[in-house]
């Protein structure tokens, strides 16, 4: 059975933003559970599967998750290392006038027609920002509360993510190939070596990961350590350890990558959110 421990971080009648970490210790499916809030959340650290009914979501750092009010689901850890997530619930009314309307399932009750949205960088920085200044008591309210409808407005846009359509076949390949890549962030892949582990060809896998989520596999490779270093920030005084660490070839390299998707070199980042002195 897992175990889990929940952090308040923050609770307003705007939004409320729980930091919530599992040990993953149960790797088969877990009893049903049933969200009692409809709220977004976004996967920081490990990955875990959902289940509803017979549709299975990876949840990874690459995604957001939409979990629906009174809508029931399970939960496995097919990789060891357990998960952590930001889980941040919108007040209702503010949430129906940012959602757009295609996205919002008809019906008495208000929900999300799908069960996840691929975010892009940008608003993976800006959970990182949330956690780590409401972790520390450096984020003021109106300051975590801007950013919480900044992140949301960005999870739920046209542009600033993606929400991804594909066969149920072609879904559970893709979704392989992201637990073969979460398996090791660190790991240096060869394309041959993924596509052995998800049993079909390179070509082909290339081209339907790129069809299902818009983006080619070595990118979203790059985007999974990337957003590990978001989270390992804090962790480290020496910046080259951390992405020796997590498989960038050198600091610069590291360094160059991590300011092309948030903007910020790991160092300016660190001082934005404040995890080291200036």
């Amino acid at each position: 059975m897992s175990q889990f421990s929940t952090a308040l971080l923050l609770q307003t009648k705007t939004v409320t933003i729980r930091d919530i970490v599992c040990d993953g210790g149960c790797r088969h499916k877990g009893d049903e559970e049933c969200a009692h809030k409809t709220s977004l959340v976004y996967p920081y650290r490990g990955v875990f599967m959902r289940h509803i009914g017979r549709n299975d979501t990876v949840a990874e750092a690459n995604q957001m998750l939409f979990f629906n009010a009174d809508q029931g689901y399970r939960i496995s850890h097919p990789i060891e290392g357990g998960d952590a997530c930001v889980d941040l619930a919108i007040d209702e009314t503010m949430l129906e006038e940012l959602a757009p309307k295609d996205q919002v399932q008809r019906g008495a009750a208000f929900s999300f027609r799908r069960q996840r949205r691929r975010i892009d960088p940008r608003a993976q920085a800006l959970v990182a920002l949330l956690r780590h200044g409401l972790r520390r008591n450096v984020a003021e309210t109106l300051e975590a509360e801007t950013l919480a409808l900044t992140l949301v407005r960005r999870s739920l846009g046209e542009r600033t993510s993606h929400a991804a359509g594909a066969s149920a076949g072609r879904q559970k390949l893709v979704d392989r190939a992201k637990l073969v890549l979460s398996s090791d962030l660190a790991r240096r892949w060869t394309l041959s070596e993924i596509a052995a582990e998800v049993g079909v060809s390179p070509v082909y896998l290339t081209q339907v990961f790129q069809q299902v989520e818009a983006t080619p596999l070595y990118r979203y490779q790059l985007r999974l350590r990337l957003a590990r270093a978001l989270d390992l920030l804090g962790q480290y005084e020496d910046l080259t350890a951390l992405g020796l660490d997590l498989g960038f070839s050198s600091h610069s390299h590291f360094s160059a990558s991590f300011k092309q998707s948030f903007g910020q070199t790991p160092a300016e980042f660190q001082r934005s959110a404040r995890l080291r002195r200036k």
